[in-house]
């Protein structure tokens, strides 16, 4: 684990040379124009998991392209990936927790969030994300997670600052939980098998390891808060205040989208089909978040609160007013 903290710690402190001497070239990089410089592309670096839906829902409804804007979304394998590439150029939007986006503005990365992602549905025990056991385990309760091994898919960030809430809030010493790291898409089996005691896991995951027989035993989001703000679309700061008309065009069309997915979630669903192999009775059955158009900033201060409880940012406080309003 201290290996983990380090090397991550390593790639913030390259994220925060790339922006220093990132170039001031804030227009073309990845976008290009069309029809008399009307049409700019822009690409936007995501993780393909059931939260964007509203990104590609919203491009097949031209909510983007009647804003002059063609999207081109660039899976990654998580934030880590996403914010230098945001940072450099590289990307002009992204998409990550809202956790990950405190942690780099403490480390010095200049990121400014542009418009909500996805949030807690408020819904114990039907939750986007759960913490899940073996059919035939012993625990019962979140409580029971203590002097136990949980996997997350990355340490140090919110799936595990979220899960000791849950431990927290049944009663038990969030101190006394181990967790560890495995790719979500691999936690069905961990736990099946007997690798780990429990994992915390999103969709289609959870679906999954349900079909197997598992059995959910704590919702840390909504635990945590039932309105929690879980990701955010994000660019640099740099970016931000050097194209304020495409990050209006943006995030105006983004919040359409959030508020079409919201209104339409059969749709929102089955947009999944378009950029992951989701199909059949995991597609009809996977839970989805809730896609309001603002971020909860309530929320995004317990969840920095806890956050620091960790140890998570050092002796530095995230200005979130900076980094989400």
């Amino acid at each position: 684990m201290r290996r983990r903290i380090l090397g991550f710690g390593a790639a913030l402190i390259t994220f925060v040379a790339v922006a220093g001497c990132g170039s001031s070239d804030s227009g073309a990089g990845d976008s290009s124009s069309s029809g008399g410089g009307k049409t700019t592309t822009v690409k936007v670096g995501i993780i393909p998991i059931v939260d964007v839906a509203p990104l590609y829902l919203g491009q097949e409804k031209g909510f983007f392209s009647s804003r002059g804007i063609k999207l081109e979304m660039v899976p990654a394998q998580g934030g880590a990936a996403i914010v230098p590439g945001v940072v450099s150029g590289q990307f002009k939007f992204g998409f990550s927790n809202t956790t990950s986006l405190m942690l780099a503005q403490v480390k010095g990365v200049p990121v400014k969030s542009v418009v909500n992602g996805a949030a807690s549905n408020g819904k114990v025990g039907g939750d986007v994300t759960a913490v899940m056991v073996k059919k035939d385990s012993p625990v019962k309760t979140a409580k029971d997670l203590a002097g136990r091994t949980v996997a997350v898919n990355t340490l140090q960030n919110i799936g595990d600052t979220t899960v000791r809430e849950s431990v927290r809030k049944a009663g038990g010493d969030p101190s006394e939980v181990k967790f560890v790291e495995i790719p979500f898409d691999q936690m069905p089996a961990a736990v099946d098998d007997g690798r780990v005691d429990a994992a915390w896991m999103g969709e289609p995951a959870q679906t999954v390891a349900k079909a197997q027989g598992a059995r959910v035993v704590a919702s840390p989001f909504a635990e945590t808060d039932p309105k929690l703000t879980v990701a955010t679309y994000f660019t640099s700061a740099q970016f931000a205040q050097q194209n304020p008309d495409l990050v209006k065009r943006f995030t105006e069309a983004m919040a359409e989208s959030l508020e079409y997915a919201s209104a339409h979630p059969d749709e929102a669903r089955q947009t999944l089909t378009t950029y992951t192999k989701i199909s059949g009775d995991v597609l009809k059955n996977l839970i989805l978040p809730s896609w309001p158009a603002d971020v909860d900033m309530a929320s995004l201060e317990k969840l920095a609160a806890l956050s620091e409880e960790d140890g998570l940012f050092g002796d530095k406080k995230p200005d979130l007013n900076t980094l989400f309003s």
